[in-house]
């Protein structure tokens, strides 16, 4: 039974225990329940909304910026929702882990993209947004001399999703329809606010406290890997191999490529203190490509693929395998899975339309492999990239490459490489060896200086630059922070769960935090997924759909344009917008939410 089921049955049940209860008697009169959803009501706190409101000047002014933003983000809410409801009934997407209905759901565990681990904060994020949220409309109620018929909070079952003010009808007729739309629009300005108060902070002193511990972060190891039979695991730091120090993944490699000894001594820093291990190298295949030349697959939940000899010669290392295949073009591979006949190259998943090797006549609707660039032997795409590094735009090169079962030579004259210095060969690659990722250690590194320098830090030397680039303005960073805990989709590295004690060993805290250690990553942690969540509350609740804030404002809104209009029937005119418009955006969302499961197949 899956996790939403479970979900599902636990909705069912507390239905049931609360309809029992309150049908007998037993819960207080302010105690209210809705299926799985409780309603806590309460008239305390109206003293205090009374005493905020006094300088209603000044909040009438915030409201009214809160007006205009609620209007911008309601307008680009349903350009946005409604051209991806017309794009799934027009080309239903695949179901993905991104579109499942339980990632919608803002529940660490359930939500794949949500762990477990940063629950805490999550939750305290939810509460500070509900808090300020509700607590903007129940004090622009007394602002605008709109009386409160009770406040409280909303639970699904025992976790908060929500707050509400309830404004008296009578009194909310009466106000004018300004009042009312500064009133609506109040929670999401607030909401907004505590984004924006929340990233200052973690943008400014709290990320520029925070550095980039020496050594390579390890994200995992391959299973049966030799780092994983080592002892290697995930919030390991590799700070050395042989004495030789590393400090990025670059530098890691380079160091096992540098000794053909099977046998290596890798420091490891898990947190506790640096101790030194031996790790006994065989290599194997850690991923590979459909249709690659071997015909093989990797089942990451298998135990991998060996590689044991090349050419008959027994090989252990990275180093062996170029070895016996630098004045070789194709080569008689032994592994686990069986003897393999191969070229050995640069797999080319695309060659570019109208780039260099297009126009030089290769294929572009098939795969092939790079096995020669001028005078030197390509092995796999590090290869090929570290050859056109050293080499320049205009220049005219012959290219080998196998294709379609035979060996082509193309004379190629390549384009100057527009982000970077050297060539442009016009072509997207496959990381490895003809179509095969090769590995004699196994680790995958956690790109924690990548992910700092994101957020506006100090990456360090093992940083690199994603997507566009580091952002360099508050607003880039707050759209960069929204989509970092999506990163394995988005930017392709692993989600960024925050500054949890996973990954902590990752980093260093220095400056006026030094002092304040482990509470440091706390005190990010919560910034980051406060911010995080009172955006989301922000952008969800100006949705132009009733009963949202932003359904209200529109309702106001369209009042007004249809006042003024020569209409015999004005009321029937709003509603007819309103109520266009409401079902225009819940179709849109169940589209997104169900479409790619029912119509993706």
């Amino acid at each position: 039974m899956n996790t939403l089921l479970w979900v599902l049955v636990g909705f069912v049940v507390y239905s049931a225990v609360a309809l029992f209860l309150q049908t007998r008697g037993y819960l207080p009169a302010g105690v209210r329940f809705q299926g799985p959803l409780t309603t806590l009501h309460t008239k305390r706190g109206r003293a205090f909304l009374n005493w905020l409101a006094g300088p209603r000047r000044f909040w009438r002014a915030w409201s009214n910026v809160g007006v205009g933003i609620a209007l911008v983000v309601m307008v680009g809410t349903f350009v946005i929702l409604v051209l991806q409801g017309v794009s799934i009934l027009r080309n239903p997407p695949q179901p993905t882990v991104v579109n499942q209905p339980r990632n919608f759901l803002v529940i660490p565990g359930v939500n794949d993209f949500l762990p477990l681990s940063v629950a805490p904060e999550i939750l305290f994020g939810l509460l500070v947004g509900l808090v300020v949220h509700e607590g903007g409309h129940g004090l622009l109620c007394r602002v605008e001399d709109i009386d409160i018929e009770s406040m409280g909070l909303v639970f699904l079952t025992v976790l908060p999703i929500g707050a509400f003010v309830e404004p008296d009808e009578e009194s909310q007729r009466a106000a004018d329809r300004g009042s009312r739309s500064r009133m609506f629009a109040a929670g999401v300005t607030n909401n907004f606010a505590v984004t924006l108060v929340a990233f200052a902070l973690l943008f400014g002193p709290v990320i520029g406290a925070i550095g980039v511990a020496p050594g390579v972060a390890v994200d995992d190891a391959y299973g049966g890997s030799p780092a994983a039979a080592a002892g290697i695991d995930a919030g390991d730091r590799i700070t050395a191999v042989d004495g030789r120090s590393v400090a990025t993944d670059a530098d890691l490699d380079a160091a096992l490529l540098g000794t053909a000894a099977r046998d290596v001594e890798v420091t490891v820093d898990d947190g506790a203190g640096p101790e030194t291990v031996t790790v006994s190298r065989s290599l194997i295949i850690a991923g590979s490509i459909g249709g690659n030349p071997a015909d093989l697959t990797v089942d990451p939940n298998e135990d991998p693929i060996r590689v044991t000899a090349v050419n008959g010669t027994e090989v252990y290392t990275r180093t062996g395998f170029q070895a016996a295949t630098e004045n070789r073009t194709f080569a008689r591979l032994s592994t686990s899975a069986g003897e393999r006949v191969i070229p050995v190259g640069a797999y080319v998943t695309r060659v570019i339309p109208d780039r260099p090797l297009a126009a030089a006549g290769a294929p572009t609707d098939a795969p092939l492999i790079v096995t020669r660039v001028g005078d030197a032997r390509v092995t796999s795409a590090a290869d090929l990239g570290r050859e056109l590094a050293a080499m320049r735009g205009g220049q005219t090169v012959e290219v080998r490459a196998w294709t379609d079962g035979a060996m082509e030579t193309y004379e190629v004259t390549l384009d100057a490489n527009e982000d970077d210095e050297g060539a442009f060969l016009g072509v997207s690659l496959f990381r490895g060896t003809s179509g095969l990722v090769l590995t004699d250690f196994g680790t995958q590194a956690y790109p924690a200086g990548t992910y700092l320098e994101l957020l506006g830090g100090d990456g360090g030397p093992g940083s690199q630059t994603l997507s566009g680039g580091p952002a360099d303005s508050m607003l880039g960073r707050v759209y960069v922070a929204l989509i970092l805990p999506l990163a394995s989709v988005v930017l392709g590295v692993p989600n960024f769960p925050g500054f949890t004690p996973a990954v902590t060993n990752f980093y260093q805290v220095s400056g006026p935090l030094g002092g304040f250690g482990d509470l440091a990553f706390i005190l990010a942690n919560v910034l980051f997924w406060t911010a995080w969540i009172n955006l989301q509350l922000g952008l969800f609740n100006c949705i132009p759909g009733y009963p949202l804030d932003g359904g209200r404002i529109l309702r106001a809104a369209t009042e007004a344009v249809v006042s003024r209009l020569p209409v015999e029937r004005p009321y029937a005119v709003v509603r007819t917008v309103t109520t266009g418009v409401g079902l225009a955006m819940l179709a849109s969302l169940l589209l997104l939410v169900f479409g790619p499961t029912l119509l993706g197949g």
